[in-house]
């Protein structure tokens, strides 16, 4: 929510607090700024000149030498740079010692050889407004001298990031009560607006709704001429980025902005006979709004209408065909209370928001419904003229705020400041608009105000004196107590290991949204039935996050696409995280996950490698076989069945577990996201990994004594995987044998110099005593005794 400083100033005296200040108060109170601008200018060295005359300047062609009037005496040397002005033109200048925003000093000085004694202004240097590509051109009748501050007063605009429990603060008079009662100081100008005494109502207002709409209010005002608001209006608005649009519309906006309470004004000209009725819309029901979009509507859709048709979505956004236009001379004014929830359904369902709709969705103050009516009335009729003639109402305006008992003793301990005074802690709680009603003690009762809808229980008031008093106030204390580790930090232990391991290699850890659409799923794993095994949610935000992930793999690729959009070549992703799978007894199991998805070169182009080959599934395997709980053990590759989505698709097993699988996305799949590389996936279970892990990490010394190699070729199955005979090395009982290496693999398909079915296979066996050289023949018996195992524990022939 963006708040102008001086709208603020309008309800209370701020001028004694810095811009910092005042960030820093909102910040510690709870209400995050965001981000400051600052609007305009505060120096009285920034004033109204006129163009009296101008040359070209004798050294740039882009340049003009102009003689300015600044009200000063004699005419003003400046060199300007800007082509948009002509002789006469009044103008912004900033004299030498003039800041603008920025922190941007004028000085006196020379352009190309020619003195300038200051500078001619466009709007976007002063802080108001955009690069326009000139000097900002002011009115002719501006006072020549005067200072600018004066004509176009500065500002500060505070973004600020509202909770949704305070809706209190989404308006200028909600923050300037929080402000109130952070400093200290008092209120200002008028707060209430009174009831303006109107005849009988004309207008018949019906709610068929109650729950949805426990009260509806209607104001006629006859007569009026809409037309272009006054210029104060049109500040206000455009200062927190409001486009003006007429006097009526924009008079509802700013009693919205003013008072945080949503209004919407009718054609009356427009509606049926001036009824109302509000009442839930009819299946396949569909209602133009104001943005020029028909919306399809269903049975929990609240809707405004005259009795024929739809005029409004309720809370949400009016109809395009009962807006008010320059035509209009007769208005309904709405002001009515909707149930937060279901025009949070509405505007989460039609994927439309709008200002009205994030209050009410969050909660407005129901009381003070009428009075923003009364306010917006009387504004209309000071700008717009007419006569309010009718009000009515239908239903009850619920009274939500109750009463709510505070413990002195309990707020003391609760926030740790024994010499917290009962005193203090009360004029906390009146400052905040709530009224004492009775004491006993350290006991008492207080009346909650009715804009206060998040004060219901005693804890939330020792909360609300917390952040006056500011947690500075808080002392520090050492009260916790050492716990040894669990299993949970160890689990979070070993989580942080796998990132760590997968963020040295390359890879960017990517955090995508749990909820996704079924259309992605199918898409990303190619299974004809998704719903068999995946998890719907009941209430689904948006038609993209309707089902519960199986899996992390979508998520990945919905990553790698967006990074191919944006020019990223080499791919290189990993992300931790929960699934959800859905059991066939309809119960769901949760599992954590690591998924890493590899695509693209294997190394950045540079100078001396233009142009790297691109990773295979290999790479990604020397990924994950290097993780924690797969380093340094035998990691054994099953086939699986291909499909539409995946090929080279293989379980991962390690110690005789299933620990997760790798493949390639489909070749049709990469083209759908634009790959120009093929894309590897792999995802493992984290708890296999945890499972298959290993004590802490031992280092040993570099060898002492030089090692003897042994090459051994042998024939084998075709079929016999790999992972066998390394594993058959790697548990073989040969204390000299320290390490076996494959470097050769050949098969033929003719069969001419070796059988189809068979393949062979060259390894390099090295054997190294730690305590001695070894000698030619220990290293011949070794070597002999691994032959002997080999023939007994693998069909291999050794050639």
């Amino acid at each position: 929510m963006k708040v102008s400083l001086s709208w603020l100033s309008t309800h209370i005296d701020l001028s004694k607090y810095t811009t910092p200040q005042l960030t820093d108060l909102l910040t510690f109170a709870g209400v995050e700024v965001e981000g400051v601008e600052e609007k305009g200018v505060s120096s009285d060295k920034v004033v109204v000149g006129q163009i009296k005359e101008f040359s070209q300047h004798p050294n740039a062609d882009r340049l003009s030498v102009c003689l300015v009037d600044d009200g000063s005496g004699p005419l003003r040397q400046i060199v300007c740079g800007a082509k948009n002005f002509k002789a006469g033109d009044k103008v912004p200048v900033a004299l030498p010692g003039a800041v603008l925003p920025g922190n941007f000093e004028i000085k006196e000085g020379k352009l190309r050889g020619v003195v300038s004694n200051g500078m001619l202004c466009s709007g976007k240097e002063l802080g108001i407004g955009e690069d326009t590509g000139g000097l900002l051109i002011l009115d002719a009748d501006a006072p020549v001298g005067r200072p600018f501050k004066e004509l176009v007063p500065a500002d500060v605009l505070f973004d600020l990031e509202v909770t949704p429990n305070r809706p209190d603060l989404l308006s200028h008079l909600g923050l300037a009560r929080e402000l109130a009662a952070l400093t200290g100081l008092p209120l200002i100008g008028q707060r209430e607006y009174s009831s303006f005494p109107v005849p009988t109502a004309a207008t018949n207002v019906k709610i068929e709704a109650s729950e949805a709409c426990p009260f509806y209010g209607a104001r006629l005002i006859k007569g009026v001429k809409v037309g272009s608001s006054p210029a104060w209006l049109r500040a206000r608005l455009e200062s927190i980025g409001l486009r003006p649009i007429n006097s009526v519309v924009d008079i509802t906006n700013f009693v919205l902005m003013e008072m945080g309470q949503p209004l919407h004004a009718f054609d009356l000209a427009k509606l049926n006979s001036g009824n109302i009725i509000v009442r839930m819309a009819a299946d396949g029901e569909k209602m133009l709004a104001l943005n020029g979009t028909e919306y399809p509507l269903a049975p929990e859709d609240l809707l405004i209408t005259d009795g024929t048709r739809a005029v409004a979505i309720a809370g949400v956004m009016g109809g395009e065909d009962s807006g008010v236009t320059e035509t209009t001379t007769d208005i309904l004014l709405e002001a009515a209370y909707f149930q937060p929830s279901g025009i949070r359904r509405t505007s989460r369902k039609l994927i439309l928001g709008s200002d009205s709709s994030y209050r009410y969705e969050r909660g407005v103050d129901p009381q003070q419904t009428l009075g923003a009516s009364e306010l917006a009335t009387k504004l209309i009729l000071e700008i717009a003229g007419g006569t309010a003639e009718a009000s009515t109402a239908a239903g009850t305006a619920p009274k939500i705020a109750g009463e709510v008992t505070f413990n002195e003793a309990k707020t003391r301990s609760l926030l740790g400041i024994p010499d917290l005074k009962a005193e203090e802690m009360h004029s906390i709680l009146t400052k905040l608009g709530l009224a004492k009603l009775s004491a006993s003690g350290e006991i008492s009762q207080w009346q909650v105000p009715s804009y206060r809808l998040d004060l219901q229980r005693s804890v939330d008031l020792a909360e609300e004196i917390a952040r006056v008093v500011g947690l500075d106030r808080v002392p520090s204390k050492k009260q916790a107590a050492f716990a040894i580790s669990d299993v949970a930090d160890k689990n979070y232990d070993f989580a942080m290991q796998v990132r760590h391991a997968l963020a040295n290699r390359g890879f960017f850890e990517a955090q995508t949204l749990r909820l996704i659409s079924t259309t992605q799923l199918s898409d990303s794993l190619g299974l004809p039935d998704v719903t068999k095994w995946s998890q719907p949610v009941k209430n689904p935000l948006s038609e993209d996050h309707t089902t519960l992930r199986p899996s992390l793999i979508p998520g990945l690729v919905a990553t790698a696409a967006l990074n191919i959009r944006q020019g990223s070549s080499r791919l290189r992703f990993f992300e931790l995280g929960r699934i959800f799978l859905r059991l066939p007894n309809g119960t769901t199991r949760e599992d954590e996950r690591v998924a890493v998805l590899l695509s693209g070169p294997v190394a950045s182009t540079s100078w001396h490698a233009k142009d790297p080959k691109a990773a295979d599934v290999y790479e990604l395997r020397g990924v994950v076989e290097s993780l924690p709980g797969l380093a340094g053990q035998n990691v054994e590759l099953k086939r699986l069945t291909d499909n539409d989505t995946f090929l080279l698709n293989h379980e991962l097993r390690a110690g005789n577990r299933s620990v997760g699988w790798i493949a390639q996305l489909h070749p049709a799949r990469a083209r759908g996201i634009d790959a120009r590389n093929p894309v590897y996936v792999a995802e493992l279970v984290l708890s296999a990994l945890r499972t298959n892990q290993g004590g802490m990490a031992k280092f040993e010394e570099l060898p002492r004594f030089p090692a003897i190699t042994r090459d051994i070729s042998m024939e084998l199955p075709a079929d016999l995987p790999h992972a066998q005979v390394a594993g058959f090395f790697a548990g073989v009982k040969e204390p000299l044998l320290m390490k076996s290496d494959v470097f050769d693999v050949f098969t033929d398909d003719t069969g001419l110099k070796i059988a189809k079915d068979r393949k062979s296979v060259a390894w390099t066996l090295t054997y190294r005593s730690p305590e001695r050289t070894l000698e030619t023949a220990e290293v011949d018996q070794a070597h002999g005794r691994v032959l002997a195992a080999l023939a007994k524990a693998l069909p291999a022939t050794v050639r």
